[in-house]
C-alpha cells in the first residue's frame, strides 16, 4: 500500500517510532520536528534522544518553510520528523516540497500518516524516506488491536529491524491475525470515512453552534491545497471549535448518542474526545494554549455508520448547549 520495498509491524505505533529515531539518528546527530507532532514522539525527541548526544529542534510550518530551512542551512540535520496530517488540528505538511529541502542538505525525511492512511496519502512516493502508522487505528480498524509499522528501503528498514528486537517490540500473532482482517476492507472503510466527515464539515461549518470547523477537505481549510495535490481523501476524524464553553461542550459529547467517548480513531465506530477534559486534562493553561487546544475544542473520528444517522446526532446534541 505504501508502495516500500520493506515494511515492519511492530507491537505499537510508538515502538515503531522509538526504534525508527533511535536506528537512523546516532549520537551526535540533530532531528528537526514539527511542533505538533504526536506528544509522546515529541517527548522522546526532546526529553530521551537528548540524554543520547543528540540535539533537536522544532519547527512550525504554519505560515512557511522559513524556520524549517534557516536550520537545515545553519546546522548538520540528521533527520526531519513530521505528521502529516497533524493530531488534532489536522494541519498537512508538503510532503513533495519538504523532502527536496531536506534531501538537497542530506537530511532523511520521516512522516507519520496515521491520520491520513496509507489509502489517502503515500508520503514515500512523494519523497519521504521512511513512513509510519499505528496500526492501530485505520488499518486495523476495529478498535480492538494494538500495533504499528514503518516502511521505507529495505536498506532503512533493516536498521530499524535490528533496534526493533532489542526493543522487544514483536507483534503478537493475534494481532498479526486481527490486522490481516482489517486490511480487507481497509479501502471500504477508508472511503466511507472521507465522505462522511467531508459532508459533516460542510454541515458544521455553516451551523450557527460552530465557531470554527479544521478538516483539509474543506475549502476553507489553509491546508485545502496541499491536500488536494497530495492526498487522494481527507480522512475520518474533524475537529470543530463549538460556541460554548467548557461545560457546554460537555453536555454536548454527552447527549451524543452514537459515538463512543473515546482517544483513538479511524475504526468502525464513531468516537468523539473533548481534548481539554481528556488527553490534555490537568495540563497548564500555557501548555494547552501552546498546543491549540482550547475548552470548546472537539474532535470527532467517524466510524462508518450512516451519514443521517451521524448527522441527526450531531444536531440533536447541538441544541443542548
Amino acid at each position: 500500500m505504501e508502495r516500500a520495498e520493506a515494511t515492519l509491524v511492530t507491537s505499537s505505533g510508538m515502538n515503531a517510532i522509538v526504534a525508527t529515531l533511535l536506528a537512523l539518528v546516532p549520537p551526535g546527530g540533530h532531528v528537526v520536528a514539527t511542533a505538533d507532532c504526536y506528544s509522546e514522539a515529541r517527548a522522546f525527541i526532546h526529553d530521551k534522544l537528548s540524554k543520547m548526544g543528540i540535539t533537536s529542534t522544532f519547527v512550525d510550518l504554519d505560515d512557511d518553510m522559513e524556520a524549517l530551512e534557516s536550520v537545515l542551512d545553519e546546522d548538520e540535520v540528521t533527520m526531519f520528523y513530521a505528521d502529516s496530517m497533524t493530531n488534532p488540528h489536522l494541519k498537512v505538511v508538503d510532503v513533495a516540497r519538504v523532502a527536496e529541502l531536506c534531501h538537497r542538505r542530506g537530511a532523511l525525511m520521516c512522516i507519520d500518516s496515521t491520520l491520513a492512511s496509507p489509502i489517502n496519502q503515500k508520503p514515500l512516493a512523494l519523497g519521504a524516506d521512511v513512513v509510519l502508522h499505528s496500526a492501530t487505528k485505520y488499518i486495523a480498524g476495529h478498535h480492538d488491536v494494538i500495533a504499528g509499522c514503518v516502511s521505507g528501503s529495505e536498506a532503512l528498514i533493516s536498521r530499524i529491524r535490528a533496534w526493533h528486537h532489542d526493543l522487544g517490540g514483536a507483534i503478537s500473532p493475534n494481532a498479526a491475525y486481527m490486522i490481516i482482517r482489517g486490511l480487507k476492507t481497509l479501502a471500504l472503510r477508508v472511503e466511507a470515512q472521507n465522505r462522511t466527515a467531508l459532508r459533516m464539515a460542510r454541515l458544521l461549518e455553516n451551523h450557527p453552534k460552530i465557531e470554527r470547523v479544521y478538516y483539509p477537505g474543506l475549502e476553507s481549510s489553509p491546508w485545502h491545497g496541499v491536500a488536494t495535490r497530495q492526498m487522494a481523501g481527507a480522512g475520518g476524524v474533524v475537529s470543530f471549535e463549538v460556541a460554548s464553553d467548557m461545560r457546554g461542550v460537555m453536555r454536548f459529547v454527552d447527549a451524543l448518542e452514537l459515538p463512543l467517548i473515546a482517544t483513538s480513531l479511524g475504526g468502525c465506530e464513531s468516537l468523539v474526545q473533548q481534548p481539554a477534559v481528556m488527553s490534555y486534562w490537568g495540563k497548564s493553561e500555557e501548555e494547552k494554549a501552546k498546543n491549540g487546544i482550547k475548552d470548546n475544542f472537539v474532535r470527532f473520528s467517524f466510524g462508518i455508520e450512516k451519514f443521517e444517522d451521524l448527522r441527526d446526532d450531531i444536531l440533536q446534541a447541538l441544541e443542548k448547549i
